[in-house]
């Protein structure tokens, strides 16, 4: 099933600037979609456009069969940015809890949905922690897991991983893969600049152009989940990197 179709899409801000010029993209239910380029190449620009954070100027897009606004509404998307921005003041529990109380869900309902998510990215036993009191790691999963309770089918990483360090980076990589296979056909598109990481996470990986973005190309990698350290090790890897590094210089 195809949950995402952007044809000729296109986006020009006031002053201008062409971030994304006749871009065309099909995403399947269930993909695990990564997009490199360069800084400026509108990488972040396609996903504001695809969750209904900002309006294409010209072409067609179409999420879950509708608009992204109406995607948003029925929390049928969820995003996670580079920075965690949890609310300081309030548990990590209640941090979780927030989309489900927006939308006036009962307490006993927000508890329950905000455990479960809590017991899936391992952080039951921070669950009256303040967000002061985590590594920058642990607020990710946080963050993460704000964006899992409401059960979206589309979940959208603009660089989650950017500001860790490598250990961290590397380990909440395999977690994400972890919790993708245990939540259902939920489809994920991601924004990196590291090709290492939209090898090993990926099953396809959309490569931009710079300014003004177009998408110059796709790499699958055809490699069966779950994958590990022996997929970071095995010379399957390597060449996939090599294609994705070869495509960004060209």
């Amino acid at each position: 099933m195809q949950v995402l179709d952007l044809k000729n899409v296109s986006k020009t801000y006031r002053n201008g600037t062409i971030a994304v010029q006749d871009a065309n993209l099909s995403i399947r239910e269930g993909d695990f979609v990564s997009f490199v380029g360069p800084s400026g190449c509108g990488k972040s620009t396609i996903f504001r456009m695809a969750s209904g954070l900002s309006a294409p100027s010209a072409g067609q897009l179409e999420i879950l069969g509708g608009t992204p606004e109406q995607a948003r509404k029925s929390n049928e998307i969820a995003c996670v940015f580079q920075e965690a921005t949890l609310l300081p003041w309030v548990s990590v529990r209640d941090n979780i809890a927030l989309p489900l109380q927006l939308r006036k869900e009962s307490r006993k309902r927000q508890l329950e949905e905000a455990e479960r998510v809590l017991r899936l990215v391992g952080l039951l036993d921070y669950a009256k922690a303040l967000p002061r009191e985590l590594s920058g790691g642990m607020k990710m999963r946080v963050s993460i897991a704000r964006a899992l309770v409401a059960k979206p089918r589309i979940l959208f990483m603009d660089e989650p991983f950017g500001a860790l360090d490598e250990i961290t980076r590397q380990s909440l990589q395999d977690e994400l893969l972890a919790i993708r296979q245990k939540t259902e056909r939920m489809t994920i598109l991601f924004v990196t600049h590291n090709a290492f990481e939209a090898v090993y996470l990926s099953n396809r990986v959309m490569v931009m152009t710079p300014r003004p973005g177009k998408i110059a190309g796709e790499i699958g990698i055809d490699v069966p989940y779950p994958r590990g350290e022996r997929f970071r090790s095995h010379p399957d890897f390597g060449r996939y990197v090599s294609q994705v590094s070869e495509s960004l210089r060209h």
